[in-house]
This record gives C-alpha cells, sequence and structure tokens, in this order.
C-alpha cells in the first residue's frame, strides 16, 4: 500500500470574508501540498454569543471592522477580484450551511460553498435568500428543490448543530480555521500555507 495523503479540516461559516478569500486559494494550496482537504462549514454565530457577542467582532469593534474590509479589499484585487460588502453584514448562514451540508455526500459542496461565496461577496447578494440559494444551486447542476428540502430535514438540521459544536470543542473561535490530525489548530487566510505545511510534516516543531 503506499503512503496516503495527509488530511486537514477546513472550517469556514458563509458570512465570513476572510472564509471567501480562503475558500478561492484552498484547493490548489493543498494540491501543491499534496494533503487532503475536508470540508467542513459551521456556524460561528453560537460560538460568539457564547462569548457574549450577538454579531460580528468586526462590527462590535469598528476599527478592526474598518481595517478588516480595507485588508479584504487589498487581498482581493492581489488575487483578481473585487470585493462587494453584502448588506447586512453578516449574512445569516444558517441555511446555506445547512445547504452545503446537504451536499457533502452528494459530492458538490466545494463547488456550492465556492459559488456561494461569490455571489455574496463578488456580486452583493443575499445568502438567506431560498431564491438565490436556489439560482446558485442550478447553476452548479444541482436539483434545488431536492437540495433545499433536505436542507430542512432533522438529519442535517442536527449534522449542522454537530459539526458547529465539533468546532467549538477544537477550540475555534473565527473563520477560517484549519485544524491538522494531531490536532494543531490555524486561523486566518493568511495561515492557509502555514497550515497545510504543517499537515504535510514541513512545519517547524521544535518550540514544542
Amino acid at each position: 500500500m503506499g503512503n496516503r495523503e495527509p488530511v486537514v479540516d477546513f472550517w469556514y461559516d458563509f458570512a465570513s470574508h476572510y472564509s471567501w478569500l480562503a475558500v478561492n486559494r484552498i484547493e490548489k494550496l493543498a494540491e501543491a501540498a499534496s494533503v487532503c482537504v475536508r470540508w467542513r462549514p459551521f456556524l460561528l454565530g453560537p460560538i460568539f454569543s457564547a462569548q457574549g457577542w450577538n454579531t460580528s467582532p468586526f462590527n462590535i469593534y469598528p476599527a478592526k471592522g474598518r481595517y478588516a474590509w480595507r485588508d479584504v479589499a487589498r487581498e482581493a484585487a492581489r488575487m483578481g477580484l473585487k470585493v462587494v460588502r453584502p448588506d447586512p453584514f453578516p449574512q445569516n448562514s444558517l441555511l446555506a450551511a445547512r445547504v452545503a451540508l446537504a451536499g457533502r455526500e452528494e459530492g458538490w459542496l466545494p463547488a456550492f460553498s465556492k459559488a456561494l461565496y461569490a455571489a455574496e461577496f463578488e456580486r452583493g447578494r443575499s445568502i438567506s435568500d431560498q431564491a438565490n440559494l436556489s439560482d446558485i444551486l442550478r447553476a452548479i447542476g444541482v436539483d434545488a428543490g431536492k437540495a433545499l428540502a433536505m436542507a430542512q430535514s432533522e438529519p442535517v438540521k442536527s449534522r449542522l448543530k454537530a459539526e458547529t459544536e465539533e468546532a467549538r470543542s477544537r477550540g475555534i473561535f473565527g473563520a477560517p480555521s484549519v485544524t491538522t490530525a494531531d490536532g494543531e489548530l490555524f486561523w486566518g487566510n493568511d495561515r492557509l500555507e502555514h497550515a497545510l505545511a504543517w499537515a504535510a510534516g514541513d512545519g517547524p516543531r521544535g518550540f514544542r
């Protein structure tokens, strides 16, 4: 038997603008590093609520929010993208996350994730609107009615709660985040390369 590729879990919330950037980068980076990626959509809202926040910290701390949007715009331009800030921000990502999890076993989770982020942060469309979600699903060749029905099923609702609880139990506090097989946590779009290098065995271990 040959050596198996190392695996990382890629955690993201559809309301996160930095996750939008990461979704556009992670596949090529992972392929170059020979690392397999498990896509793990979850909800940051319950994790924020446990800290006493009722919205994004980018809204709670205006200076941080202004910086983040400027930072995202710079990074997007570097990638050949232009950001359109959705209104409101953050978007309600509950239904989108359920739809995404409905597609995990069907094989269209990554395609849906990329298409949804593009609609949200490149065209400013609402991701809580079923009509918009239907358009996105049809555009990637998915039966929208079937997918939305699956998203409202109890098994999928329970799955999302379990995913969010697992993220919390792993110490995840923001998105995007990457966790490795040995339990390392890397937070942020700018840590994707570090996370993949660590998973591939190329990251520094001396500080432990």
